[in-house]
């Protein structure tokens, strides 16, 4: 017999004698045999009251009662200690000299015999040890150390005890049992015979009877940070690896109970999902990942077969079952390590290679079962349309187009039902918007989704028409969110705005309130985040217009910090109005504040009666109108940007927009913010609309000019005083039409006076909402382009420069302290002959009979053009009395200059077109002056005037006291629930006292005034009969005077001067008195009208 190796039989003796006693004998004398018997011996102890059976021939002189009684219990722990770690060591002797079967009942007996609680993680280190030995590859002693070593398994896992030598001893025995089956199907397939395999196969039932529920439940026990949990996970996989279909089978069917069997696939399911969204390896282990996942891909399947013939019928259908079936196949398809696109070229085809492609499979798992409910399916509408979706989100095309089809199933089935299918829609839409901003769908699915849906309802006469709008309405929703997804993670959130404003226009045509309301606080993030808060304050405008000033609950979802304590609409709707009236404050519209404003403090004063708030909202209003007058406030310019060419994405794609800039901001810093998120982008140099070979070149063309704002006509603010804060405001805001002009010459040439040929091609653009709004730009909707004569161009050139005059002289006499240098500039270039010219420019080119003889169309005009001129002189001759009042002494030569220049200039205009006189307009409470509104007609321009007679001042409709405290005077942008064009927000309210309105009749301007001042003075000459106060074709208000050879008269009249000429007019009058005034003073008649245009033509 073979004796053990010299230096284990030493390194046994030692310890044996150090435990045992000398009674045991020297070990190096013994044979493996006795070696074996000495450690059984030791390691069984007297658990069961005597001694082995099968130790007593081999060890007879063997028990621990030889032992001194005090060292019984301490020497019998240490020798089965010793025995069990040492044992392993000697099975590779004693194998092939006992029987299997001997040798697998003294180590079943061995270890079985120790006490339970006693050396627990010895007796499973000693199990572990055996396991990795030969002996366990024979049938026999592995059935007998199994039948031993698995329940203990099971117990201490369920216990919680040992359980990292417990998942040690389980791996072992499952890469074991691993090895053994792959070589018995290898002798199956050399034609063997499979009686191996067969063996195998009931060593791994045992296992997965007793053990795969204990370990599934252990992996939910234990915490996610727990080490051992991916242990436990690779367990499972490792015994699901070697389940065959009869495992399955055979395991379902020993579930004593249907409820039972129901709790173990819910519990299945669960804990799958939650494995799947949250595996316990690191992405980068992609083995582990990849064999977890197949291993629940058989699964899933198997348990699928399960739930269709066990689950399905009338009697037994689990909707919960089902439902966990469904979310769970859903959430294994659409997981991160399984959407191959991700990786890279190489790890995809390593994958494919030995994996396959998953998603295919569980996808045509997940049609098959849906197709497979019947009748259910209606249980499952709306619940799966989200899932459902998901899966066809899948960027895999075979995927999608064999999961498409179920949304028509859907929609057949409510159909079907219902005779709509509107909570199958309403879900698809909230699910779709989530999905895609999250990173999903792609311009292919569109494109599949529109043609296998619109192929399928095509096929179905009842639902081809329903099925063709939903096809609709889904591709368009998918094209704003993936225009949307595309912008809104870059750093420049500009194109971000334009998409969310164009997703939320989307949800208010098909009144998808809520996510409205959401896509609304998107956009007011947007805004404040980049400081725009006038565009911020509109946006939160809109969602205040929804609710009402009521108790009601509010209905719609929450949205903002504010939210949660805001339970009435009423709380919300008066808390968004604070908020909107701060950022109106932080954006300079405290027009559109004090709107606001008046709304909250009628809810105050009338509703709520809460005067304490009443009080706080008319001090907040009375800053804003403070602030209106003395807060310098700089007008925006308007830029007109297009971008063209195929580079660029749909919703900018050869597209005009006007932008609205930001504070002094020039319009190379503003080309420059705008070509930044496209760095390849081209700028074109004209402003031309450029051709086809731009607008269709797969490039990007960008193309930038400054527009002027178009003011709209406002019948409130025609010809009255007006501040000019209050009238430059509505000059650059709520504009809806911006014109660019471009000057051309045509005709002959002229070099000596080019205003003669010099064309205007005036182009303008209607944006679709008026600007400012909820966004610092808006497309545009409609381009005119007209032309606009040299003629036409000098009375607008002349218009301007006397606006602008006007506006000096009003800047001067509201603030004295401003400087005086831009207005010497402006004065001296108009007077001094030295620097103008234009007077002779217009002269020689219009003024000339050859002119009037080719163009006699352009008598209105030419008339018009020599009108303006004269109202120069009033202008000019207040603007130098400013001038000379503030010049200083070391400009005084200066100022003496330009005085002789405006004598002679005034002298030659007066005599040739006559005089005007402005009325000087005074504010009665503090004396301030006034500024005249400048009021021209820029859509007539084109048209000849037939007559110098005052035009028909409309007068706005009477209102009531209540009609015009409640009108709403919010800006109509996007209004929710008034379509129908309104008021702007910010025009002024009709003044109460008609008193302070200053009209241009005659009987207001005449001599013997209501309130007793001085009549204006006038330069009368002879045979120069003073006109009446008439509103001019170029919209000033005064006096027309005829024109006069004689010098004019001094600037102020004598009262004896004036009293002589009421005495004049007495007599002409044949002595009759003139009708007294409200004053007591007399009033002159009006004079006769003016002679016909033609004999006034020919007095020239």
């Amino acid at each position: 017999m073979e004796r053990h190796p010299a230096g284990v039989g030493i390194s046994l003796g030692q310890s044996s004698a150090a435990v045992l006693g000398a009674s045991l004998g020297p070990l190096e004398t013994m044979t493996a045999v006795e070696k074996m018997a000495v450690i059984l011996g030791a390691g069984c102890g007297q658990r069961s009251g005597h001694r082995p059976v099968c130790l007593m021939p081999v060890c007879p002189s063997f028990c621990p009662s030889t032992l001194p009684h005090g060292h019984v219990v301490s020497s019998l722990i240490s020798a089965q200690g010793a025995a069990l770690k040492y044992l392993p060591s000697i099975l590779e002797d004693v194998f092939g000299i006992l029987d299997a079967s001997m040798l697998g009942l003294l180590l079943r007996d061995f270890i079985g015999n120790l006490q339970p609680q006693r050396l627990l993680r010895q007796k499973l280190q000693s199990l572990t040890d055996i396991v990795n030995s030969k002996i366990f590859q024979s049938y026999e002693c592995r059935d007998l150390l199994l039948r031993m070593a698995v329940p203990v398994l099971q117990d201490l896992i369920e216990r919680g005890e040992e359980e990292d030598t417990c998942v040690e001893l389980l791996s072992t025995i499952l890469e074991v049992l691993y090895a053994a089956q792959k070589r018995a199907e290898e002798e199956r397939r050399r034609e063997r015979g499979d009686s191996e395999l067969v063996k195998v196969k009931r060593h791994v039932q045992l296992i997965l009877e007793r053990l795969l529920h204990t370990v599934n439940r252990r992996v939910i026990v234990l915490e996610r940070d727990n080490n051992l949990r991916s242990h436990y996970v690779a367990c499972m996989a490792a015994i699901l690896s070697q389940m065959d279909a009869d495992h399955y089978h055979s395991y379902i069917q020993a579930f004593p109970s249907r409820p039972e069997l129901m709790d173990f696939l819910m519990e299945t399911f669960i804990l799958f999902k939650d494995l799947i969204g949250k595996t316990v390896y690191p992405p980068d282990w992609m083995v582990m990942n990849m064999v977890q996942n197949r291993e629940f891909l058989r699964a899933i399947n198997q348990f699928a077969t399960t739930l269709t013939e066990m689950f399905l019928s009338s009697s037994s259908f689990e909707l919960q079952l089902w439902n966990n079936y469904f979310h769970l196949a859903v959430a294994f398809l659409t997981q991160d390590s399984l959407q191959l696109e991700n990786f890279s070229q190489a790890k995809r085809t390593a994958i494919l290679a030995k994996y396959g492609d998953m998603r295919a499979k569980i996808g045509a798992a997940i049609r098959d079962m849906w197709y497979n409910l019947g009748h259910h399916k209606i249980e499952f509408i709306p619940g799966m349309v989200g899932p459902i979706l998901e899966m066809t989100l899948v960027p895999e095309l075979e995927l999608r187009k064999s999961t498409i089809p179920i949304f028509f199933d859907m929609m057949l089935c409510e159909y079907q039902l219902t005779a709509s299918f509107s909570r199958f829609e309403d879900e698809i839409l909230r699910k779709l918007d989530s999905e895609v901003e999250g990173g999903r769908g792609d311009e292919q699915y569109k494109q599949l989704f529109e043609s296998i849906l619109l192929n399928c309802c095509r096929a179905h006469p009842e639902l081809s028409q329903p099925g063709e709008s939903f096809v609709a309405l889904v591709t368009g929703l998918l094209e704003r969110l993936l225009d949307y997804r595309a912008v809104m993670n870059d750093e420049n959130k500009t194109y971000s705005m334009s998409c969310t404003v164009n997703l939320l226009n989307f949800y208010k045509e098909i009144d998808r309130q809520a996510m409205y309301i959401r896509y609304l606080y998107k956009l007011k993030d947007l805004h404040i985040s980049y400081e725009n808060y006038t565009e911020g304050a509109y946006t939160l405008l809109l969602h205040a217009r929804l609710l009402k000033w009521s108790d009601e609950a509010n209905t719609a979802p929450m949205q903002g910090l504010h939210s949660p304590s805001l339970h009435t609409q009423r709380q919300l709707k008066e808390a968004l109005y604070n908020q909107i009236i701060n950022y109106f404050d932080q954006g300079k519209m405290w027009e559109e504040a004090i709107h606001i404003c008046k709304e909250l403090a009628e809810q105050y004063e009338s509703e709520i009666f809460d005067y304490e708030m009443l009080s706080e909202i008319l001090q907040r209003e009375a800053k804003f109108y403070e602030k209106i007058l003395k807060v310098l406030r700089p007008s925006p310019d308007y830029f007109a940007v297009g971008y063209y060419g195929q580079g660029f994405p749909t919703f900018l794609r050869n597209k005009v927009f006007i932008y609205r800039g930001k504070e002094y901001e020039r319009r190379e810093d503003f080309e420059m913010r705008l070509l930044s998120p496209f760095p390849n982008a081209e700028k074109l140099q004209t402003t031309s609309p450029p051709g086809p070979d731009i607008t269709e070149s797969p490039g990007q063309y960008i193309q930038c000019f400054t527009v002027q704002p178009v003011e709209e006509s406002r019948i409130r603010l025609r010809d009255r005083s007006i501040p000019e804060q209050i009238a430059n405001f509505y000059k650059a805001n709520h504009v809806q039409k911006f014109s660019y002009s471009r000057p051309f010459k045509k005709g002959p040439k002229d070099p000596d006076n080019e205003f003669a040929n010099m064309w205007i091609e005036r182009t303008t653009f209607v944006t679709a909402y008026p600007l400012p709004g909820i966004l610092r730009w808006f497309a545009v909707t409609s381009t005119t382009t007209t032309t606009i004569s040299p003629l036409e161009n000098a009375i607008e050139t002349m218009m301007k420069t006397n606006e602008k005059i006007l506006s000096e002289i009003n800047r001067h006499q509201n603030d004295p302290s401003l400087p005086i240098n831009p207005l010497s500039m402006l004065l001296n270039g108009i007077v001094d002959p030295a620097v103008m010219g234009g007077f002779a420019k217009y002269e020689t080119a219009f003024f000339q009979e050859p002119y009037l003889e080719e163009h006699p169309e352009d008598r209105g005009n030419i008339e018009r053009l020599k009108d303006l001129i004269a109202w120069q002189i009033p202008l000019l001759s207040e603007g130098i009395r400013i001038h000379g009042q503030k010049v200083t002494e070391d400009l005084r030569p200066f100022h003496e200059r330009m005085e002789q220049c405006f004598v002679q200039l005034r002298a030659k205009v007066e005599s040739q077109y006559g005089v005007r006189e402005m009325i000087s307009f005074e504010d009665r409470r503090s004396g301030r002056p006034r500024s005249v509104t400048w009021a021209p007609d820029w859509e007539r321009l084109s048209h000849a005037r037939d007559s110098m007679e005052a035009s028909p001042i409309p007068k706005p409709n009477p209102r009531s006291a209540e009609d015009e405290r409640r009108e709403n005077r919010s800006s109509t942008f996007f209004s929710y629930r008034r379509p129908e064009p309104r008021q702007s927000a910010s025009e002024l309210p009709e003044p109460k006292d008609d008193r302070r309105r200053r009209s241009c009749s005659v009987s207001e301007s005449g001599p013997g005034s209501p309130d007793g001042k001085q009549p204006p003075q006038s330069r009368d000459s002879a045979g120069a009969q003073p006109g009446p106060a008439v509103l001019s074709p170029t919209g000033f208000c005064g006096r027309v005077k005829s024109a006069s050879k004689a010098p004019p008269l001094p600037r102020r009249i004598s009262p004896a001067v004036y009293e002589t000429f009421l005495e004049g007019s007495d007599a002409a009058n044949g002595g009759k008195a003139l009708p007294s005034l409200a004053d007591g003073s007399k009033g002159l008649k009006s004079p006769p009208p003016p002679p016909p245009k033609s004999k006034r033509l020919s007095q020239l």
